[in-house]
């Protein structure tokens, strides 16, 4: 992958790895230098990443349209497994009916959005940069891939805050603009004027602090199994090269085959947390402190 001629060493694929598809707003090749940059977006994890969404809401969508109120099919019964999953877990945090409707098929969205995204994590970790060697140079764009969204922090960081968006909403929706206004200065410490920057101090800190955590639980987790991978595709690339130590080969197979079977559990467990959280934290918008 390197654009020298000799193998790449084990930080140099590392580094092209973790290297996104990066693109200004002129649609230009760039490469991010400082932590936060808004000048420039990740292509790569945009188009998996949206390209997912639309395919979970068109298999969704079909899924629906084939649904019978007959005998149902594998397939129909674990649409109607996870549905009745969600909604369950919908039931127990919000009581609200008329925010469920709407928050229940957004739980569910995020919860198959995030499990396709992770997903990507258990394609071969060279299979589709592999192509993109070839194919981007010859497209015009960097020869830079990464095929993860749940793994870029702006990915997380962005739905998270949408969730954040949600819980403005519904704050303001169910106790109204002053009643929420009034919460903001009065808890968690009281109501006396006295305490009121403090308890605005606190509800801000707390709305940053959830959101973070929030975005930032799914990419770490995220990140790291999709590192593993990469160390572990070293050490079979490290037996391709040199044809000795048949420990490399045995090890690339055996590691891979455990971290393959462990973060399939990974994938959905985190899936599961964001959309677990998502509600927790929109239904916390429905109760007055």
């Amino acid at each position: 992958m390197s654009s020298e001629q000799h193998a790449p060493s084990a930080g140099e694929y590392i580094q092209h790895h973790l290297q996104h598809l990066q693109k200004d707003f002129s649609f230009n090749s760039v490469k991010q230098t400082d932590i936060v940059d808004f000048s420039l977006f990740n292509f790569d994890s945009l188009f998996f990443s949206v390209t997912l969404g639309m395919l979970v809401l068109f298999l969704m969508w079909r899924g629906a349209r084939k649904a019978s109120s007959g005998v149902p099919g594998r397939g129909q019964a674990f649409v109607e497994m996870l549905v009745e999953l969600v909604d369950g877990q919908a039931k127990g945090v919000i009581h609200n009916e008329t925010s469920r409707s709407f928050v229940g098929p957004v739980a569910l969205t995020v919860f198959v959005w995030i499990f396709a995204m992770n997903f990507m994590d258990m394609l071969p970790v060279d299979f589709l940069p592999l192509i993109w060697h070839s194919a981007g140079p010859a497209l015009g764009f960097k020869d830079y891939l990464r095929v993860v969204p749940s793994a870029d922090l702006s990915t997380t960081l962005g739905m998270s805050t949408m969730v954040l968006l949600l819980c403005i909403y519904y704050n303001i929706k169910i106790k109204g603009l002053g009643g929420w206004g009034h919460e903001l200065i009065s808890a968690p410490f009281g109501s006396h004027p006295v305490l009121w920057p403090f308890n605005f101090l606190m509800q801000m800190i707390e709305f940053v602090a959830k959101t973070v955590s929030h975005g930032m639980r799914l990419f770490g987790n995220m990140f790291a199994g999709e590192l593993v991978f990469m160390l572990i595709a070293l050490m079979g690339g490290a037996w391709a090269l040199n044809a000795t130590g048949i420990s490399l080969a045995l090890g690339h197979v055996v590691a891979g085959t455990i971290w393959t079977l462990f973060h399939i559990l990974v994938i959905v467990l985190q899936a599961f947390i964001f959309m677990m959280l998502t509600l927790i934290y929109i239904g916390q918008a429905h109760d007055a402190h």
